[in-house]
């Protein structure tokens, strides 16, 4: 009996989030409501490069101290490929403690200082050198590229425009066959998503030597569309 008691609350439960998710219209008279998708599909406009800097050492004074050059490396490289440090943003910045945990006590024998790099960059033949030159001087131990559309509304307009011309053929078709005119839009509502594509390559330090002589990993390659969808619900008269 219990179990047949979750049961009816899950479902119960999963009516009112499909309810507050869908739009609740009255029905009225000499109406038709229509429901469909759009998509607009674009090459990206930015690549994203996101990396940490992170450090270890006996005392948070060393730790800092060594994460410091390491910034200062990242901020030639960036300079030696054109691109102004003050363009790459911090994301966080911490310092913590390492503990020995097989010591009852819990020593501390060491700190690690992190922080996040994320660097935008619009000329996309900058991202196999860049990315390439930190993993040779061993800055991060890991870096991820992804791909975005920075004038995105223009491209969910272009979502919203293609979602209501399915919606309006739709109400179309439905108004012909019912033997009706279609009459003008009366209730409409609108729903876009992003569907961002990420490559996330690792770098790392092992092997870099047997890797110099090769090309980049993302080069001759051609970055992946991005993807903006749109629901659009309306209702139009029938005449």
């Amino acid at each position: 009996m219990k179990s047949m008691i979750l049961i009816g609350c899950s479902i119960l439960s999963l009516c009112i989030v499909a309810a507050a998710q869908t739009p609740t219209l009255a029905a009225l008279p000499n109406t038709v409501y229509v429901g469909a998708d759009g998509k607009f599909e674009t090459a990206p406009d930015t690549a994203l490069i996101q990396f940490n800097i992170t450090a270890q050492a006996d005392s948070a004074k060393a730790a800092h101290d060594q994460a410091s050059k390491e910034a200062q490396t990242t901020r030639e490289i960036l300079r030696n490929n054109g691109i102004d440090p003050k363009t790459a943003e911090i994301g966080f910045y911490s310092v913590n403690p390492m503990y020995d945990w097989k010591n009852p006590k819990r020593k501390v024998i060491g700190y690690q200082v992190s922080t996040s790099v994320s660097l935008k960059l619009k000329d996309f033949t900058k991202i196999g050198p860049i990315t390439q030159q930190l993993a040779d001087a061993d800055v991060s131990e890991s870096q991820s590229l992804s791909y975005t559309l920075e004038n995105i509304d223009e491209a969910k307009s272009k979502a919203v425009a293609d979602a209501y011309r399915r919606a309006h053929a739709s109400a179309q078709a439905l108004a012909s066959a019912s033997g009706r005119n279609l009459g003008e839009l009366s209730y409409a509502s609108v729903d876009t998503a992003e569907n961002i594509r990420i490559f996330a390559p690792v770098q790392r330090k092992v092997g870099m030597m047997a890797m110099e002589a090769a090309p980049p990993p993302t080069q001759e390659f051609t970055p992946q569309n991005v993807t903006v969808t749109a629901h659009v619900n309306a209702m139009f008269a029938l005449k």
